[in-house]
């Protein structure tokens, strides 16, 4: 008897260890983003400060601390498939975010439903990531194309350029920016003369150009981003796209593309954005911040990083546990309230709903400051800038509308 009752207590003295480690490994995040490639500077490492700041911020969640792992995924879906995998079957990661690049953010999303994972998208730009792709356990976090065409297309054909050409990234997101940007013109009258599609990561836009000029459309639509973006816009300088009465309107563009083209090139811009570093208090002191670690002004996807991190760990700690259904139903039922949202909410298609502004690129003389780029020209509600839940393709809302 005594031998047995030894055997217990240094079987119970063996486990408490095992107990322990158990309750102090962390939880860990992934930020997935393109480090090192075209849209770097507009997400990749500023997004992944900006998700550290938010868990060394919040600090430790149910006893365990926040940890942070990051990833190139090369602007290549089959890389970030790998990478996903990898984390959650062997690094114990229970949230992935960022995922800028709409093919990246499918296949991430592919394998992290899957397993049952979480994955909140705050960089990828497609609305079909709350459409068909949508899952029970994924969140659209800052833009995507339906709320940037409304905004611009809109804007554009009313402010008196009403005939249109399009130039479109040659992948998932420009081609869903495109086709809403074109819903969203014609609605108010706008004409479509053309489109081109136009490679990733190009170098030499000048056949693009041409083509946009001989279209003789009032504006050219820019349905690309990050450093193609840039190079388009410098090189339609050079081919005086501006001199010859067209007007530039670029669906997607940040306070970083704007800085690092200047406003001399970028002057009269429009663009839709949800953040903007100099808007109020709030954003001015996480705006600072953030510079003393990038050198660089926030946009609204790093921004958005914090922000998801941030409401992701709030409702791990409501819910008392990492199991993803429970927190994505915390989530869901938890009003987003921080210095980029105000009174937010989350839709059943995994849809963040907040406010979305237009804004117009300052000239120079009317800037006080190396980052004081834009002044706000438009506000549209989440209600109003969102596609509404009734034309949802989101596989679980379309099934509980069909048992209404």
């Amino acid at each position: 008897m005594r031998v047995l009752r030894s055997l217990s207590i240094g079987l119970w003295m063996a486990l408490v260890p095992l107990a322990a480690d158990a309750q102090e490994k962390p939880i860990r995040i992934g930020v997935l983003e393109d480090l090192s490639g075209v849209f770097a500077d507009v997400t990749g490492p500023g997004t992944v400060a900006a998700a550290q700041m938010a868990a060394n911020d919040f600090g430790p969640v149910l006893g365990r601390k926040v940890e942070i792992l990051s990833a190139d995924h090369q602007n290549k879906a089959d890389v970030a498939s790998t990478i996903v995998r990898r984390w959650l079957d062997l690094d114990d990661v229970e949230m992935i975010t960022g995922l800028g690049n709409t093919a990246v953010a499918l296949a991430a999303r592919g394998v992290a439903s899957s397993k049952g994972k979480i994955d909140i998208v705050t960089s990828g730009g497609s609305s079909e990531l709350t459409g068909k792709a949508c899952t029970p356990t994924s969140f659209h976090w800052v833009y995507d194309t339906y709320a940037l065409a409304k905004t611009v297309g809109g804007a554009t054909v009313k402010s008196g350029a009403d005939t249109l050409f399009f130039v479109v990234a040659d992948y998932a997101f420009g081609a869903a920016l495109a086709r809403d940007g074109t819903r969203f013109a014609e609605a108010v009258g706008g004409k479509i003369l053309g489109s081109v599609r136009v490679p990733l990561n190009s170098s030499d836009f000048g056949s693009f150009i041409l083509q946009a000029q001989a279209s003789r459309a009032k504006a050219v639509m820019l349905a690309i981003a990050g450093q193609d973006l840039v190079n388009f816009i410098k090189q339609a300088g050079e081919f005086q796209v501006a001199q010859g009465g067209q007007h530039l309107a670029a669906f997607v563009s940040f306070a970083t593309d704007i800085h690092a083209l200047g406003l001399k090139t970028t002057q009269g811009l429009l663009l839709s954005e949800a953040f903007y570093w100099d808007m109020d208090d709030a954003t001015r002191e996480f705006g600072k911040r953030f510079f003393v670690t990038r050198k660089a002004m926030p946009n609204s996807m790093q921004a958005g990083a914090y922000s998801a991190v941030w409401h992701y760990l709030t409702a791990v700690k409501a819910a008392g546990t990492t199991g993803s259904q429970k927190v994505a139903a915390k989530m869901r039922e938890t009003p987003i309230n921080d210095f980029m949202t105000k009174n937010g909410r989350i839709r059943e298609d995994g849809r963040v709903l907040r406010d979305f502004y237009l804004f117009e690129v300052k000239k120079p003389e009317e800037s006080t400051g190396a980052w004081d780029l834009m002044k706000k020209v438009q506000s549209l509600s989440g209600d109003e800038a969102f596609r509404p839940l009734s034309e949802s393709e989101c596989p679980s809302v379309k099934e509980a509308q069909a048992k209404k």
